[in-house]
């Protein structure tokens, strides 16, 4: 395939917050190896759909080599016999471009060396272990450096500026630092906590015999007060932004900074430590399973302790998702017209789905076409104006809580005495409340009859793990709504965090990117959710 500037469609699944990790920037090193012929490999993080004839699909765990990376965002790749762009943050580096370990470990009955081949193998790894048994020292080794360096950051937080900060007290209140540095205090003391169980299971001696994995499966739990963190952490920047447009406190904060004797970073960039730490956990517990042989007594830990790890960051970004998606919730009640009962968010946070349906309703059994908006525990229904049909008026509402969703066969229906076809049938718990829903098309039921389920299971999942919104946070987001309503223009959907974050660029147009350096705080955002898409057309968030 050849490297063109073709209009290919940009066609990705949305992936959520757990992909995180610092954008991939390639070392000088590697471009130059790149320049001058060598061969370089890249491991896929995830997998990438794409429709895109220019774009190169692959799956999670696919290497891939790497034919161009004078770009920061795309890269130019080749698996096989077919060559495309691709995101650079889907991918890492291969840890060791030559590989030779893999390769003797992979085929040994061709890695017959010589000494001299043997010897050379040995300055490359370190006198005196197995090939692997030595990565396994070096992945245990930088595990437990980083989390020394992290301990240090987080102290120098608390004590180098939060402790400042509250000294005076004619500059900050209690609120403000609370949404500057979020639960950091929190997150402080858990990690002491975490530390000191690493290093009673560090082997100092022998640091590739440390059993590890069993400290991440006991505070699985208490990773998740990272979500909070993560959550604020946008409202931080905001306020610290507006800070430092007043000099006091540039020059306070920077006098905190020397005090302290930190490193020369600002106070954003030490804040978005703990997110990048986060992200960095399933990436070193993946990097440690690779090189810990199955029979290691720790190998079981490090399996469950990734897989444990990988949950707690996806926890986050769902967490983080529904926090997003209030001001939508909120924006999109207030276009509607007529509207009824409390508001959505005192019982919901979540879209599911929506579309057009045709509903029937005893007793009168007379038929509505009807927009339908399904959230997590209830579902409402809405007729169109007959001349604005992006406009909407609020016609009731069902709770999901108490109803059961029957699937109908096509034919006579008992109940409302007609034919039906493509229907499903909505029953209320007691009995007595029927509704009859029918489709267009049969895959437009199933794919109904898929959200129903979805969002049962997500009304599971979220008392499972104890999700809710606060009063204040559902206040916040209707005053918003209603404050943007009034004033007769209504706010543009807003764009997700991580969004912001990563500018993503068409991949046939690889240039004027972006040159400052960011931090990702998800996977690359992939194709747009449509059911934000219908409601925007749907409803009058454009004049």
């Amino acid at each position: 395939m050849a490297r063109g500037s073709g209009s290919g469609r940009w066609s990705r699944q949305r992936m959520g917050f757990f992909n995180t990790m610092l954008r991939c920037n390639l070392p000088p090193e590697t471009q130059k190896l790149i320049s001058d012929g060598s061969v370089v490999y890249a491991e896929a993080l995830w997998d990438h759909v794409t429709m895109d004839d220019q774009e190169l699909g692959f799956k999670a765990g696919d290497v891939i080599e790497v034919v161009d990376a004078t770009n920061k965002e795309w890269w130019w790749g080749r698996i096989m016999d077919s060559e495309g762009w691709f995101p650079a943050s889907f991918v890492r580096l291969r840890v060791n471009q030559d590989e030779p370990i893999e390769e003797y470990l992979a085929h040994p009955e061709e890695a017959q060396t010589g000494e001299e081949d043997r010897a050379s193998l040995g300055l490359l790894l370190g006198p005196g272990l197995p090939c692997k048994e030595q990565m396994r020292t070096n992945v245990i080794n930088e595990i437990m450096s980083t989390e020394r360096d992290y301990i240090k950051h987080l102290k120098d937080i608390c004590e180098g500026y939060i402790k400042q900060c509250r000294k005076r007290t004619d500059m900050f209140n209690e609120e403000q630092l609370r949404t500057i540095f979020g639960n950091i205090e929190d997150i402080y003391r858990f990690q002491r906590k975490f530390l000191k169980g690493l290093e009673k299971r560090f082997n100092k001696e022998q640091p590739h015999l440390s059993e590890i994995g069993c400290c991440f499966l006991e505070h699985q739990t208490d990773f998740q007060i990272y979500s909070e963190y993560c959550n604020n952490h946008p409202n931080a920047c905001v306020q610290l932004s507006k800070l430092m447009k007043v000099n006091k406190y540039v020059f306070f904060f920077e006098a905190c900074r020397l005090l302290q004797k930190m490193i020369d970073i600002s106070l954003d960039g030490f804040l978005l430590t703990p997110v990048q730490k986060i992200c960095k956990y399933p990436l070193q517990l993946a990097e440690l399973l690779k090189y810990t042989n199955p029979q290691h007594r720790d190998y079981q830990d490090v399996e469950a302790a990734l897989n444990a790890m990988k949950n707690v960051a996806r926890l986050i970004n769902e967490r983080k998702r529904r926090l997003e998606n209030i001001d939508k919730i909120a924006q999109w009640q207030s276009s509607i017209e007529d509207w009824e009962g409390e508001d959505v968010l005192s019982r919901s946070s979540d879209l599911i789905f929506s579309g057009e349906l045709t509903k029937l309703s005893q007793p009168q059994a007379k038929s509505q076409q009807r927009m339908f908006f399904l959230f997590d525990h209830q579902m409402m229904y809405c007729k169109k104006d007959l001349l604005r049909r992006d406009m909407l008026y609020y016609k009731g509402r069902m709770d999901m809580d108490h109803m059961e969703v029957i699937d109908m066969e096509d034919g006579k229906e008992k109940d409302f005495n007609i034919t039906v076809k493509n229907a499903l049938k909505l029953r209320s718990l007691a009995g007595d409340e029927v509704h009859l829903l029918c489709a267009k098309k049969p895959e437009q039921k199933q794919r109904w009859l898929r959200a129903f389920a979805d969002e049962r299971r997500q009304v599971q999942h979220d008392r499972e793990t104890g999700f809710s919104l606060t009063e204040v946070q559902k206040k916040q987001a209707m005053l918003n709504a209603c404050k943007s309503h009034q004033a007769g223009k209504p706010k543009a959907l807003t764009r997700p965090y991580y969004d912001f974050l990563l500018r993503q660029k068409h991949p046939s147009l690889p240039t004027a990117l972006p040159q400052q350096q960011v931090f990702m705080l998800a996977e690359p955002k992939r194709k747009t959710s449509t059911f934000w898409h219908n409601i925007g057309r749907l409803t009058p968030f454009k004049k």
